[in-house]
């Protein structure tokens, strides 16, 4: 445990809180933001020297509010950590109540398709870090059940793709259609560290391209995936 997790301090005082989070009209817009913030700092000071060496005051201190004031959003590192994995979540959830609202077919499939990949896009800095931090985040009693979490939602994509009565392989097909979007767009997007992407890829693509490529084949795998 780091020692901003062991500097676990009383609830903030409303004097001690930010002006856009005290009451008013518009609040819970203003407090989405004030989140978004806290994360974005986070984000960014995690990946300039590690998650581990982070404390919650050296946030507090970036963003120029109190450590009482960061307190009120999130309460540890790994609260921080906890709401992107619940950001991304309710995208999916979003995603999946969207898709269960459409007509059965191919164009629903792509269209779902082409909305993940916003979604993979939309959260790549929290992905990346997800991903170079496993042993940290695996190791927090949240982190054990990220998948766990996942999986019903897992299945719930790959049964508006495919139907409800699908066998094993249309339904394979789909699942390897939505890991492929997600590999693919979070090792190919073009905000990656040169270094990186060179490795890879002499021209690195677009966004634009890259969407149009995962998406050509993520379509092409779940091709009359359909069953009626």
């Amino acid at each position: 445990m780091d020692a901003a997790q062991g500097e676990r301090e009383p609830e903030a005082s409303a004097g001690n809180i930010e002006p856009e989070a005290s009451a008013g009209n518009g609040v819970h817009a203003r407090r989405g933001d004030t989140r978004a913030r806290i994360q974005q700092v986070a984000l960014e000071l995690f990946a300039e020297q590690g998650y581990e060496r982070t404390s919650l005051r050296e946030i507090a201190e970036r963003l120029g509010v109190t450590k009482a004031a960061l307190y009120y959003h999130f309460k540890s590192k790994e609260d921080i950590v906890l709401s992107f994995t619940e950001d991304y979540f309710s995208r999916l959830d979003a995603l999946i109540a969207w898709g269960r609202e459409q007509p059965p077919g191919p164009r629903t499939a792509q269209e779902l398709l082409d909305r993940y990949i916003t979604i993979v896009f939309e959260g790549g800095e929290v992905f990346r870090f997800l991903e170079r931090n496993q042993a940290t985040i695996h190791g927090t009693e949240h982190g054990k059940h990220r998948f766990t979490q996942f999986r019903p939602r897992l299945a719930a994509l790959i049964e508006i793709i495919t139907g409800p009565d699908a066998p094993a392989r249309p339904r394979i097909r789909a699942a390897a259609a939505i890991f492929a979007v997600s590999t693919s767009c979070m090792f190919f997007m073009k905000d990656l560290p040169e270094g990186e992407l060179d490795a890879l890829l002499p021209a690195p693509p677009s966004q634009d391209e890259l969407r149009e490529i995962v998406l050509e084949f993520a379509t092409d795998l779940t091709a009359n995936a359909r069953v009626s």
